[in-house]
């Protein structure tokens, strides 16, 4: 789900990224049924059954909010997330034919649930999104009212948290790579798609630690107060952060039992 508009080159890089993502949690899962191919319409969502998502594998939807068009998906999205009274303003429509493949909600979120990795993948994906939504709308108001929300690009050794500083976001590299520092030492890598800067967020404490990007990155940035927000309203999202960070604490176990052992 995307804003209509032109859009910068990160926030392009970014777009590709989250479209390649929904592909990647389906093997294994089989589509409830046979692709829906569905003509031009100005209400898609009347057509489909309200207890499945879809894959867009053909085609463009936009959305209609308030009768005004902002939104659209495009081959690779997920459909049908946006539902419930919070969405009855949104209405889907296409101006062209469309494919969908189709599976079931329930099904779809057990198999999300059954693998670590696809629920973490699930969880930027929806991180993604906001970041890009959260963007556009810096973009739209005056200078003087813009927030740092949204995604930067970050050139090798820059910066991204810095041991001791304050904690007020959390980080995402959608582009890759950093490393962990604490005390000049390095404790551990920053791969892409990984969260980082969740335990600070949590514990309201001080950075504990210092990343650093070694190679030219692009890290989305959400601010602490949203971060919190998603983990208290969807449990599965705070369970996926303690199995991620479970494994690292297990990950830094393992370094210092390395560094105890006699030599």
């Amino acid at each position: 789900m995307y804003l209509l508009g032109e859009q910068s080159a990160p926030a392009e890089a970014l777009i590709n990224h989250l479209q390649s993502l929904p592909a990647q949690w389906l093997p294994g899962l089989a589509p409830c049924g046979p692709a829906l191919e569905l003509e031009a319409s100005q209400d898609l969502l009347a057509q489909l059954p309200g207890d499945q998502l879809f894959l867009l594998t053909e085609g463009t939807i936009n959305g209609r909010l308030g009768g005004r068009a902002l939104l659209y998906w495009q081959e690779g999205d997920l459909i049908g997330l946006q539902q419930g009274p919070e969405w009855a303003d949104c209405i889907l429509c296409c101006d062209a034919p469309v494919s969908l493949q189709p599976f079931r909600r329930n099904d779809l979120f057990q198999h999300l649930r059954s693998d670590p990795a696809r629920l973490d993948s699930f969880l930027n994906y929806l991180l993604g999104q906001m970041a890009l939504l959260t963007h556009a709308v810096a973009e739209l108001k005056p200078r003087e009212f813009r927030s740092t929300n949204g995604f930067k690009r970050v050139e090798a050794g820059e910066v991204l948290i810095r041991e001791g500083d304050p904690a007020d976001h959390v980080f995402v590299i959608i582009e890759g790579h950093a490393q962990a520092f604490v005390g000049g030492h390095k404790v551990g890598d920053v791969p892409r798609d990984e969260i980082f800067g969740a335990m600070a967020i949590f514990t309201g404490e001080p950075r504990n630690a210092t990343v650093v990007a070694c190679e030219p990155s692009t890290v989305m940035l959400i601010p602490g107060d949203q971060f919190l927000s998603m983990t208290r309203s969807n449990p599965k999202i705070a369970h996926s952060l303690i199995e991620s960070m479970a494994r690292r604490i297990d990950q830094l176990n393992r370094q210092l039992t390395a560094l105890e052992r006699p030599g």
